[in-house]
């Protein structure tokens, strides 16, 4: 029996993947027991830039045969599918936008002016140099200036930028960017707690340890009596 890396294409390994993310923008189909809904389908990609799901698949077929094992093998002949359908959800967040998200507000609030915060978000993202997941949370915060959004709307702008390939500086400054710029309130603070198992899983394998990042707007930044509010509201040290 010929050894499986035997017949691996000359193709870098790099290059498989992008070949995997970049398709999953262009064609999305979901086999029965995937349950993936179309709306969060990648499908806004152009045919003359992307590859097709087909090259995708065959991507995925060489990443295996990359690791060794046999594609063709009855437990793994429907693996490629089922990757670019995953990717197409894990990875939704390209197709999305966040002013969509938060531009609906209410402005009858009684000249409410105080923080409004959405803690312990749950992130999950993947790291943009291993394609390993990055898992957390995520505390936002703003003080509105006449105007407030759903709470659930916080949620989705931390799920939409945590649903593409990142790294969680990015990642932090994104989710307070987007809300800053559509919302203009009078700040915004963001913090980021997560393990990235690119470290815990390989290279120097430490579990257990977090990475935080935050991103101070307006007066969180400028009033260090707000920014202690903050971290106080959230169990963090000032």
């Amino acid at each position: 029996m010929k050894d499986a890396r035997a017949v691996v294409p000359k193709i870098k390994i790099q290059d498989a993947i992008k070949q995997i993310i970049d398709s999953s923008k262009e064609e999305y189909i979901v086999s029965p027991d995937d349950h993936i809904s179309s709306k969060s389908s990648p499908s806004n990609a152009s045919a003359n830039t992307h590859p097709t799901r087909s090259e995708a698949e065959q991507a995925v077929r060489t990443l295996i045969r990359w690791m060794g094992d046999d594609p063709t093998r009855e437990g793994l002949i429907d693996t490629p599918k089922r990757v670019i359908n995953s990717y197409a959800e894990l990875f939704s967040g390209y197709t999305q936008d966040p002013s969509e998200i938060l531009e609906r507000t209410f402005e009858e609030t009684d000249d409410y002016g105080d923080i409004v915060l959405l803690k312990d978000i749950r992130v999950e993202s993947y790291c943009e140099h291993h394609l390993i997941p990055i898992t957390g949370v995520a505390h936002v915060a703003y003080i509105p200036e006449n105007r407030v959004v759903g709470i659930s709307k916080l949620a989705r702008t931390v799920e939409l930028f945590s649903k593409r390939l990142q790294i969680q500086e990015k990642l932090t400054s994104q989710v307070a960017n987007a809300i800053n710029d559509t919302l203009k309130p009078k700040g915004v603070a963001v913090l980021i707690e997560a393990e990235h198992g690119c470290m815990t899983t390989r290279g120097v394998h430490k579990p257990g340890v977090n990475m935080i990042t935050k991103t101070l707007i307006g007066c969180f930044k400028e009033n260090p009596d707000l920014r202690t509010e903050f971290l106080s509201l959230i169990k963090r040290p000032a």
